[in-house]
């Protein structure tokens, strides 16, 4: 931890180790050379020769998981491993497309943790044998860093990954914890029978990430300019777990201390920006790969140092930390569904690392969001799967509490509010999806991950999305470039928000909400400034959950003060999920899933236009189905607009 580090973690840690203040790096890696652990106990997983726990029928780790990575592994056998290639390496560069390699990478490792698994369960000799082929791929593998990511072609001008500069990206970063966890799980049993094969791991993982990561001290995920995002912990956390595990000759104790205080250096930041309440402008679907890969790594610091370095603990008073706990059952809308700002999918994978949030709640004595992880287990069923992770995988089929735990049921509060992004959440009964629940947005434009939203609102009949969010496309070069708001689903044009004088909102942080109130189940605030249009001098929205009637519903209502110089095309735009049938001052929707239909009605006589968009893209569909349907409501007669929705007499039905 060097003088920079001033965050609240790293004060925290400063004084568990008697720093007395900022003493500097040194002073931090002389402390932490003979406060870690050993390499081989520094991981809290037990080796595959712990019997008592991998035997397959007779162990203590969750056996449903054990037969069914053996039974997918088993499948792998027949097939040939799947080959990245310089073409697919290339395309990213040519048409664009990120996503074919990195499918045929995530195979790759995806099919190693299967192996990994059967090993651990079996350590027969036939998959030894498939691990050690998935190692050395990885070695052979001439960049762990996924194209989008690589530096060659701004560097050199070409398409293709130079060996000589290597770049520590997320891929790298996963390969290289994918490879610690796999030598401290089978390591004994692999230089037996593979000698010089741990030695090659050792090598490969120094070279592209380790020296790297110490080398080069301008990777932009660490957030030395300040901008700190979910990168810092997913890459902070695997190199942790390579420089723990890995760097086990005994004269490279002094630079794994090194290594685990530069990462605590840059954890620090990425906590230091994590505001109190917990929110992650980033949204919820990326909250598993940017706070919980930090409190994952937290709590493998903790492991390692024997519990002298727990940020968690109260006594570390990181209040954050413990707040963003609560983020995911606070962004719950019911079911599969949650609000989805950002890059993010209202239906995201039901696979997530629930037990990483299970574990953490558990320390940190956060019970709602222990209730939240408990409700995705399904007793009796696998407790995790290798997608996310062979870390993860084996962090979950291991904790005894989290393979015994559940069912529950989800939290579910009935209001939310998020100061730091400006998100209020209002439901109709507190632990229960039933009826309407409604979510305004503030915020700014130029957030992490960001879509041009402010002011967007999203409603949910029985906690299905009815006004919703469109979300996320598959990846692409133009995601993250230049050319990123011409995807139609980052514009405002395509979030439940006016547009002014037929203008959209602005990029940037600049384009904001202002005078935000909260008042219960009532969020008021000015879009103004949100919109480059001289003239426009105020646009007050008030969304407001009527709960408390018999027929509760949610009103939208829009005043605004715009000069007639600005020019027609000013109006409101809708943006629906489900069947969609339009009436004289409304229309009616039957929602996904089979929730209770709406009724959304606007003034009578206003000027209405539909447009239903087919969706093509996987990421859309799998969460949409084949279209959304946009409502403009034309507003250049008027000043004031206000939409509202209610469950229609199906309600009582379903009830």
């Amino acid at each position: 931890m060097s003088d920079d580090a001033t965050g609240p973690l790293a004060r925290a840690f400063a004084r568990r180790l008697g720093l007395g203040g900022r003493r500097g790096q040194q002073s931090a890696a002389e402390a932490l050379v003979d406060l870690l652990l050993p390499p081989d106990g520094a991981l809290p997983v037990p080796p595959a020769t712990t019997r008592a726990v991998w035997a397959l029928g007779a162990g203590t780790a969750d056996q449903a998981t054990l037969r069914a990575g053996l039974a997918r592994a088993q499948g792998d056998l027949a097939e040939p491993w799947l080959t990245p290639r310089a073409s697919t390496a290339a395309r990213v560069h040519r048409d664009g497309d990120r996503a074919e390699h990195e499918a045929l990478v995530l195979d790759r490792q995806h099919r190693l943790s299967r192996a990994t698994l059967a090993a651990a369960t079996t350590l027969e000799d036939r998959w030894l044998d498939e691990v050690a082929d998935g190692v050395w791929q990885l070695c052979e593998q001439s960049s762990w860093c996924w194209p989008a990511h690589d530096e060659a072609a701004a560097r050199r001008g070409w398409v293709l990954p130079a060996t000589d500069l290597p770049v520590l990206d997320l891929g790298a970063g996963e390969v290289a914890g994918q490879l610690a966890w796999i030598d401290h799980l089978l390591g004994g049993a692999l230089a037996e029978r593979y000698p010089g094969l741990r030695e090659r791991v050792r090598s490969e993982v120094r070279s592209r990430v380790l020296d790297p990561f110490c080398e080069r001290r301008d990777w932009h995920w660490i957030g030395l300019d300040g901008d700190v995002h979910n990168w810092n912990p997913w890459i902070h956390g695997n190199v942790l777990v390579a420089a723990l595990r890995l760097l086990d000759d005994p004269a490279e104790r002094a630079l794994r201390a090194v290594v685990v205080g530069l990462v605590m250096e840059g954890l620090d930041r990425y906590v230091a920006v994590l505001p109190e309440d917990g929110a992650i402008d980033e949204g919820y679907e990326y909250w598993w790969n940017g706070a919980c890969r930090a409190v994952e790594a937290l709590d493998l610091l903790a492991h390692s140092t024997g519990g002298a370095l727990d940020a968690l603990a109260p006594e570390a008073a990181v209040p954050s930390l413990r707040a963003t706990l609560a983020f995911p059952h606070r962004m719950h809308l019911g079911g599969p569904w949650y609000v989805n700002h950002a890059d993010g999918r209202a239906r995201p994978p039901a696979d997530q690392p629930w037990h990483a949030l299970h574990q953490a709640a558990r320390r940190a004595g956060q019970g709602e969001a222990e209730q939240h992880a408990a409700a995705a287990r399904v007793p009796g069923t696998p407790v995790a799967e290798e997608r996310e992770g062979l870390g993860r995988l084996l962090r979950a089929v291991t904790d005894e509490a989290w393979c015994a735990a559940g069912p529950a049921a989800p939290p579910l509060p009935r209001e939310v509010w998020l100061g730091s992004t400006q998100v209020h959440l209002a439901r109709e009964h507190a632990g229960s999806p039933r009826g309407l629940t409604v979510v305004t947005k503030g915020g700014h434009n130029g957030e992490h991950h960001n879509h041009n939203d402010v002011g967007s609102v999203v409603v949910a009949s029985d906690g299905v999305p009815v006004l919703v969010d469109a979300g996320r496309p598959t990846y692409t070069a133009q995601t993250f470039g230049p050319d990123r708001y011409e995807a139609w689903m980052m514009q405002s044009s395509w979030h439940t928000v006016p547009e002014v004088a037929g203008v959209a909102q602005g990029v940037g942080s600049r384009y904001a909400a202002r005078e935000v109130v909260v008042d219960g189940p009532q969020v008021s605030l000015d879009l103004a400034a949100a919109y480059p249009v001289p003239g426009l001098r105020a646009w007050h929205r008030e969304v407001r959950l009527d709960r408390d009637t018999p027929a509760p519903r949610v009103a939208v209502r829009d005043s605004w003060d715009l000069d007639p110089s600005a020019g027609p095309g000013t109006c409101v735009h809708l943006v629906l999920a489900g069947q969609v049938k339009l009436a004289p001052d409304g229309a009616t929707v039957r929602p996904l899933d089979d929730a209770t239909p709406v009724r959304v009605t606007w003034p009578e006589g206003a000027r209405v236009t539909l447009e239903h968009r087919t969706l093509e893209d996987p990421m859309l569909t799998s969460v949409w189905g084949e279209s959304l349907t946009r409502v403009r409501i034309d507003a250049d007669d008027r000043s004031e607009l206000t939409v509202e929705i209610t469950q229609t007499p199906e309600r009582e039905e379903r009830a």
